[in-house]
């Protein structure tokens, strides 16, 4: 009986009155994933094709966005045909995959914000060094980490996930985050001391690194003259809303996930829906709208599609 339990498959209860708003919430879904797919692309084509934006900032910016892109590749294509069927199941090593995939992909965009943080800092306190520090050696190297980092530690979580005995067959969600915990009979310490030494290893260190980089340029930049704040602002706001979103949003999907019969069930769809949606959209409007370079080719496209 046991041995039929870890490979039955997983129903999703996260979903309410499916019934009744199946279509409209296909619609809606499909339209925001071809949006966040077509928003994302376009901008790292953009990068990709102009030799004036193959500058680290611009290549790891172009990281992000392929991240964001990737994220949602993870999720919504389960969550459409979830919407159409009558049953929302899944196997539970393709659940364990989807959480492998989710939290690799978003926990590398801690470490790649880290990366550009360090950029802006040589580029702006040693511009006379910029070029030998921050060699497409160091990009590449900064690439590697950022990806493969966080995919390494992740995998073993999944493993020794899998490993776990599961007794509960419902996932109070409607995607598989870290509310598949949930599903284990028995919760496991090693599971639980690796996943505090991940947070803190590829999110709470990136982060801290993040703001005190940029607090350090911001101090710099307080004591130069205008023109050189200025520049300094164009640059590193961005990357500075960029963080505040994903931190906002990555504390919104851990406390959603870990919260159980408090949050009513309409609600609690509603938050995770939040999660999914506002962050791979904010991205591409951020850098899209604020960063200089990418705007100005931005609108040079639209004026040729118009044409």
């Amino acid at each position: 009986m046991d041995d039929k339990l870890n490979v039955s498959q997983i129903t999703f209860s996260g979903y309410v009155e499916i019934n009744k708003y199946r279509y409209l919430l296909f619609f809606v879904l499909f339209a925001l994933f071809i949006l966040i797919i077509l928003s994302n692309f376009t901008i790292v084509y953009l990068i990709w094709i102009h030799k004036n934006l193959h500058e680290p900032m611009y290549i790891f910016i172009a990281a992000v966005l392929l991240n964001c892109a990737l994220y949602s590749i993870t999720v919504y294509p389960k969550l459409l045909i979830d919407v159409l069927s009558e049953k929302q199941i899944i196997s539970y090593s393709a659940c364990l995959f989807q959480f492998f995939m989710f939290y690799s992909i978003g926990s590398s965009e801690f470490i790649l914000l880290a990366a550009m943080a360090y950029d802006r800092y040589v580029s702006i306190c040693k511009p006379l060094r910029y070029t030998t520090i921050m060699r497409k050696t160091t990009v590449n190297i900064f690439l590697v980490l950022s990806w493969s980092l966080p995919a390494c530690q992740i995998a073993v979580q999944a493993i020794l996930s899998a490993e776990a005995k599961i007794c509960n067959m419902e996932l109070k969600g409607i995607f598989c985050n870290n509310i598949i915990f949930t599903l284990q009979c028995v919760s496991s310490r090693a599971i639980t001391v690796f996943g505090i030494f991940i947070l803190l290893e590829v999110v709470l260190l990136p982060v801290l690194f993040t703001i005190c980089t940029y607090t350090k340029i911001l101090l710099i930049s307080y004591q130069s003259c205008k023109e050189f704040r200025r520049k300094a602002a164009e640059t590193c706001l961005p990357h500075l809303l960029v963080l505040i979103s994903i931190s906002w949003f990555s504390a919104y999907e851990v406390i959603i996930a870990r919260v159980e019969s408090e949050l009513p069930k309409t609600a609690r769809l509603i938050l995770t829906l939040q999660v999914i949606l506002y962050h791979p959209l904010f991205n591409p409007v951020i850098y899209g709208f604020k960063m200089k370079e990418i705007s100005k080719h931005l609108k040079k496209l639209f004026r040729s599609t118009k044409v």
